[in-house]
Parts: structure tokens; sequence; C-alpha cells
């Protein structure tokens, strides 16, 4: 049986997350970024990027373990226009990767290792494209280069634009978020996906719905081939929300990618099985077990 995480696990690294990491913010051409950094400094940096409707407290867990076996974890929230002064209107997916760059200009790193999360992989996609002096490996979880909106998705996002409200405002917001991810927990204590529920629910809608339109005319598949770097996919047997078809153009584009899939497991490792990814992502930062 998987290792799923526990009511235990998730107040634990809760804990050690109030009380190890360090949080700080650098003001970009764009917005004010605020970042945090937990692990021993003297440990190779792996960037963490939230999806699009989180927070970088999803990844406590994840890198609680990584923490601990020596990497030293660096995640940011992404540009929301409430109280960051994000113009988000004006915001263009490549200034989510200006964004990334200013940030590792700022903390003066010069090479990363880079995760991202759903929307997040596609702000990785592009960075490892675009600099991949400034990267060493990238890993993907739930990732794709594309993901065209449904027409009710599209509907929803255009009107979401102008609401002043957060997601977990909403009324029907947990009713909904149950009916189509719960099943995605299964194994899992209900501690935990009332942690996805929180942290997702602090995002702004605006802030979401922008991302989203973002990602509806997004393509970066050209971009895959001249991506050098190794890159290591993490999928779920059970992911409801980015459809394998569109993690296999990733598969099938990438020069240097090997993919792993975790069963029984829906598009939230970092919450439901955080043991097995960290020992996946460590393994795959120390170049261990790759086959190229």
């Amino acid at each position: 049986m998987p290792e799923f995480a526990t009511a235990t696990d998730l107040v634990s690294a809760l804990k050690r997350y109030d009380q190890e990491v360090t949080q700080d913010w650098v003001m970009t051409p764009r917005y004010r970024l605020k970042y945090l950094i937990w692990g021993p400094s003297d440990g190779f940096p792996l960037i963490l990027i939230h999806g699009l409707c989180d927070t970088p407290r999803s990844f406590a867990m994840l890198m609680a373990r990584l923490v601990d076996r020596g990497i030293r974890c660096i995640s940011y929230y992404l540009a929301d226009g409430r109280g960051d002064r994000a113009r988000l209107g004006a915001y263009k997916h490549a200034d989510f990767t200006a964004d990334l760059i200013a940030l590792l200009d700022h903390l003066r790193i010069d090479q990363a290792d880079l995760l991202g999360s759903s929307f997040g992989s596609t702000i990785s996609l592009r960075s490892l494209s675009d600099h991949p002096a400034r990267f060493r490996r990238g890993i993907l979880q739930g990732g794709f280069a594309r993901r065209p909106l449904l027409a009710i998705e599209r509907g929803l996002a255009r009107l979401g634009r102008y609401w002043p409200w957060r997601m977990g405002e909403l009324p029907i917001r947990e009713w909904v978020m149950t009916k189509l991810e719960a099943a995605q927990f299964v194994g899992c204590p209900p501690e935990i996906f009332r942690f996805l529920l929180d942290n997702s629910g602090l995002t702004p809608i605006r802030a979401a719905a922008r991302r989203a339109l973002l990602l509806d005319q997004l393509d970066l598949r050209s971009r895959l081939p001249r991506i050098p770097h190794p890159v290591l996919l993490i999928g779920g047997d059970r992911d409801t929300i980015v459809p394998r078809m569109y993690e296999a153009e990733v598969e099938a584009g990438l020069p240097r990618v090997h993919r792993i899939e975790f069963s029984p497991c829906g598009h939230y490792p970092q919450y439901t099985l955080p043991v097995p990814m960290a020992d996946a992502v460590a393994r795959f930062c120390r170049g261990e077990s790759t086959p190229f």
C-alpha cells in the first residue's frame, strides 16, 4: 500500500514550517514577490512553484522530507493582485518566468533545480527553455505544455476576472470541490483534504481566472525539444485535473525525460503521498535512478 499522508504528518510538517521557514520579499518589475526558504544553507537549491489555485504552504509535507535529505527548498507566491502591487490585466505568461529569474538574481543563485506543480509546470517549462544555464534539473508534477479550457471553464474564468473575493468565499465551492476532487484523497484522513481546501481558498478569484485564461491560449510544445535538462514527470493514475494525453505530449517532446506514476493517486501527491514523492524527488536531484 502507498504511504499516504496522515494527520500527524500534517501537524508535524506545519509546525516545522512555521518554526523553521524564513520569509522575505523582493520587488520585481511586476510585483512584490514574497518568498520562503527552508533547509540547510549549503544544500543545493530546489525552487518549488505552486499550482494555479494554491500556495507555497501546499508543499509543507513534501518540503519537510526534502529538507531532512539536505535539500534547500525555496518557494514563492505567484502574483495575485491582492496587496502585492501586481497589475494582473497586463500580465503575460512570460512574466512568470521573468519573476522567477528576478528571484534567483536576488538570492544570488546561479543554478537551481526546479519543481513545478500543475500551472507551475508551465512556468518551469518556459524557464528551462529560455534560461537553460540557470537550472540543473526539472521536475514536473501534473505537468503539461498546453491545457485548453472547456467552454464552461472559459466562461467562468472570464466572469471571474472581475470578482473581488477569494476562492474560499464562494458559497458552493467546498461542495463542488468535494464532488470533483474528494475521490483523489481516498486513503487519507479528512484533515488532508481540508488542507487543500484551506490553501486553495486563499487565492483571489481574479488571479485564478486570469491564470486560467493564460493557459487557454498557451502552447509550449514547440519549446520541448530545446530543453536539454533531465526532466522527471510525476503523474497520478487518478488525475482528473490534467488528462493523461496532455502529460503524454510533454513526455513525447522532451529529449531527456523519465516518468513515474503513483497509484492510487490523483492530481495532488504533495498532499496525499508526500513521502514517496519526496523520495522520488530527492533521488532525482541526486542523479540517482535516471535512465539518461
